[in-house]
């Protein structure tokens, strides 16, 4: 409480109107707590992309085909994607790795891609869990292995994005099933599906909750989480557990990466201190996630693109907050009348 304290009389003696930087202040008193210092700073910005392909998407839950997955994952290595403008734009290291696309990529010509395959795609979480406990170790094991990658390098920001085709509909369940929403209200469009394709998504979804509870009667959060979520996402999650561990700040993106949140905030709840929502998407049930889960977004731009572009669009606000707090003059140096 004394750092919470001295942080925010810092804060209140910037010269300006008490309050006046509105959300700006809550990101720099988030960043100085994380950091445990009233002068924190950013330093070497890193992006991991986790890509990996999902058993329920035979079901015809999303608009795109499979292959389009390994198909953004070789366009990524040409810096042909919204995350690579963006991460360029704003000088953060990006990282793609392949935690378990159905394709083979070749080591020499798609050298980009970090390999670190669990599988070919998970299984169809309709009729079975997508992935076996050793497999669910094995991905979160990827994802806390780049995080150390990151962190060599002198990190301590980073944000997660994730391509799978097919991964709202994990995102969905996890929704329903941690925050008690009706399932209807967790599905939405995807990549495009039209009424009809959304009511089948549903129907699907329905069903696999239905087996689900009938197979695993009173499951612990982590098989919860094991038996709906895809590869990239297990790494996802298992990169925000050792971020967390490292005491990073976490920048969160859209639907898929709040519901990686969400299964991570299950297994540590601690790990929503170091989080920073940077965006509330399009998906129909990312609003309604995001306050239930009492999740404030930085943006709000009606993007669904996912790969994280909207915590990548989100850091230059997290930047200005902690430049703010630390380049700001106060009343006193300023010489300026404190009238509060």
């Amino acid at each position: 409480m004394e750092l919470r304290d001295a942080i925010q009389d810092k804060i209140d003696n910037l010269n300006k109107p008490k309050g006046s930087l509105g959300v700006l202040e809550d990101v720099a008193m988030q960043v100085a707590l994380i950091q445990g210092t009233l002068t924190p700073e950013l330093r070497h910005p890193c992006h991991i992309l986790f890509g990996g392909d999902h058993g329920i998407e035979r079901e015809g839950v999303s608009l795109s085909p499979r292959e389009v997955t390994w198909q953004q994952m070789l366009n990524y290595g040409r810096g042909g994607g919204g995350v690579n403008v963006l991460c360029r734009q704003h000088g953060i290291d990006l990282r793609i790795v392949d935690a378990g696309v159905d394709y083979d990529f070749d080591p020499v010509r798609h050298s980009h891609i970090i390999r670190r395959k669990i599988g070919y795609g998970t299984r169809n979480f309709l009729y079975e869990a997508a992935m076996t406990a050793d497999e669910w170790h094995r991905a979160l094991g990827v994802g806390r292995e780049q995080v150390d990658a990151c962190l060599a390098e002198g990190c301590n920001i980073i944000s997660f994005g994730e391509m799978g085709i097919g991964n709202t509909s994990p995102s969905s369940v996890l929704m329903h099933l941690f925050l008690d929403i009706a399932l209807p209200q967790c599905v939405g469009a995807g990549s495009g599906l039209d009424s009809y394709g959304i009511y089948h998504k549903l129907d699907v979804l329905t069903c696999a909750v239905v087996n689900f509870r009938e197979t695993v009667p009173a499951p612990a959060p982590a098989d919860a989480i094991r038996y709906f979520v895809g590869y990239e996402m297990a790494a996802a999650i298992g990169a925000m557990l050792r971020a967390a561990e490292a005491e990073m700040v976490i920048l969160v993106d859209g639907f898929i990466m709040t519901a990686c949140m969400l299964a991570a905030e299950q297994l540590m709840p601690d790990v929503r201190r170091y989080a920073i929502f940077g965006h509330c998407g399009d998906e129909g049930g990312h609003r309604i996630m995001l306050d239930a889960m009492n999740a404030r977004p930085l943006l709000s731009l009606n993007m669904r693109l996912g790969e994280g572009t909207g915590a990548l669009c989100a850091y230059p606000i997290v930047a200005s907050a902690v430049h703010l707090l630390n380049e700001m003059d106060n009343f006193s140096h300023a010489e300026i009348t404190k009238y509060f």
